[in-house]
């Protein structure tokens, strides 16, 4: 069998350097825009086009500029809530080190992933001799590159930073019941192959227009055609989540220890007449820890009490030289009988990675992180149960929402809902909350489980399996919300898959271009 025709040169940029450059530079700003605040969720894609027309043809240098410009203008817009989390007294330039710090790191990543789908552009095309094939295989090895570099940003460095990937736009646009099937990463990896089959099937020219709009609108109705994966009930749980609007934030905190503990102490106080089956508090809820401090274990004693369910609270625990970010199973006249650590605190937020190495380059800046949180080991499940009913809750705390793995797992060790304790007191009135709830209403989705996302200050909401909202809380003003919240053991798609399209596709992605440079090699010789 014949070797197939090799197109004569490489793929040529579709603009110059500049007109890349400034696609890149716009892309970002277009991208966040797709995301929680704004949320027109189609942006999306447009960045996408945008990103992949300027590293297209690239050489390896050009790709690299294109995705490291295209980086910085997304994270430094996407996150510069994180300027908040520091004392607002601090000079600016100091507070902002963190935001640029991580704006560039991520950028860097972005450069890193598109200089490789740049010159998969080049190389990978002149190793297929169909149009068809060039319009399949050429977005497969994009997006599945683009999905590795997400991949491996994702956990590495410190536990990687996963926010911002680019179906995490897509929590509330017709794709949403994607995330049951194929998990975030796998709708990112649809999302990409999609556009890129656009950008490949214009390019194409030769190719009759009707037989690429029909391939581009053929894989676009499908993807927004996707049915909902089917959940089945298993009873409900009449779940009371309580924001307290207390001052909780790390600058920002209450002027007495128990002021917090008082204000979610207050804000609980209306449940109690609604026969609840538990009542759950959010990160930061106390500021003083009731297994060594006998005044806040009779307040958390008190509301198990009056509620007559049990508490699921929250303290900072510390075991001997240790600190913990403790979600607590408190029953009355029995104590806390069970916890969750947060399985990973957030570096230079929680803890100080390398804390020596760092402190070389911002003395001050690392010193304001005095209390080192521990990474928790505990399995990721509470029995949250009553009255001699079992129900297991799968549990995150804050930023663990965003962690893959450890949603999977509680799903996998009987999870039957997820209960997501948060303190955005740190972000003010920023889009740091909303963004983090979009990401919850994602877990939802994925996992086919009702996620209660309780803050101290909000954004507060009970989300249902399906996505939809059951009961939400204004931001800074307390309250709670009572709910019958459905139970469900359904295993999702994306539960079973885990990372197995990930890091499937990005295998593949990078076999492909391997073998496709390699052969392109061998034919020249």
């Amino acid at each position: 069998m014949s070797a197939p025709a090799l197109a004569p040169e490489p793929a040529r940029p579709v603009v110059p350097l500049w007109g890349a450059v400034l696609l890149a530079l716009v892309a970002g700003p277009i991208t966040d825009a797709a995301f929680p605040d704004i949320g027109w969720w189609p942006l999306a894609f447009v960045a996408v086009a945008m990103v992949l027309v300027a590293a297209y043809g690239r050489r390896a240098g050009g790709g690299f500029l294109v995705g490291l410009v295209f980086g910085l203008t997304f994270y430094l817009v996407h996150i510069p809530w994180m300027t908040e989390f520091l004392d607002p007294g601090l000079p600016f330039l100091v507070r902002a080190v963190p935001w640029f710090a991580l704006s560039a790191v991520m950028a860097l990543w972005c450069g890193l992933g598109t200089m490789l789908i740049a010159v998969a552009t080049r190389i990978v095309p002149r190793a297929v001799g169909s149009a068809l094939g060039r319009m399949l295989l050429v977005p497969f090895v994009v997006a599945g590159l683009w999905t590795a570099r997400e991949a491996v940003s994702s956990i590495w460095p410190y536990g990687g930073f996963a926010w911002g990937r680019i179906s995490e736009s897509q929590s509330e646009s017709p794709l949403a019941p994607l995330f049951a099937w194929l998990g975030i990463s796998g709708v990112g990896f649809a999302m990409v192959f999609v556009v890129a089959v656009g950008v490949v099937a214009v390019r194409e020219y030769r190719t009759p227009m009707l037989l690429r709009a029909m391939l581009v609108t053929a894989l676009a109705a499908v993807l927004v055609a996707f049915p909902a994966f089917p959940t089945a009930s298993d009873g409900t749980l009449r779940v009371a989540a309580v924001q307290g609007n207390g001052k909780t934030g790390y600058f920002h905190h209450a002027e007495n220890a128990t002021d917090n503990l008082m204000a979610q102490y207050d804000a609980t106080t209306p449940v109690y007449d609604d026969d609840v089956d538990v009542v759950v508090w959010p990160e930061g809820a106390t500021d003083i820890d009731p297994l060594r401090n006998e005044f806040a274990a009779r307040v958390f004693d008190s509301v198990a009490r009056s509620a007559d369910a049990p508490l699921v609270g929250w303290a900072v625990t510390n075991r001997g030289d240790e600190y913990f970010n403790t979600a607590l199973l408190w029953r009355a006249g029995e104590g806390a009988l069970d916890h969750y650590d947060k399985r990973h605190p957030v570096p230079f937020g929680e803890y100080v990675p390398d804390r020596a190495v760092w402190r070389g380059f911002a003395p001050d800046l690392i010193d304001l992180i005095q209390r080192e949180y521990t990474p928790g080991t505990t399995d990721a499940v509470m029995d949250i149960g009553s009255d001699g009913e079992s129900v297991l809750a799968g549990f995150a705390i804050c930023f663990d929402i965003v962690d893959d793995a450890l949603m999977r797992q509680g799903v996998e060790e009987g999870a039957q809902l997820v209960l997501a304790q948060t303190n955005n007191a740190d972000f003010g009135q920023t889009d740091e909350s909303v963004q983090q709830l979009a990401i919850a209403r994602i877990r939802a989705i994925e996992l086919g489980r009702s996620v209660v996302n309780i803050s101290t200050v909000g954004a507060s909401a009970v989300i249902l399996p399906d996505g939809s909202t059951a009961a939400e809380l204004p931001r800074y003003e307390a309250g709670a919300m009572v709910v019958d919240v459905p139970l469900s053991t359904t295993t999702t798609p994306a539960v079973v898959i885990g990372r197995g399209v990930e890091w499937g596709v990005a295998v593949m992605a990078l076999g492909a271009l391997i073998g496709a440079a390699l052969g392109v090699r061998r034919r020249r010789a």
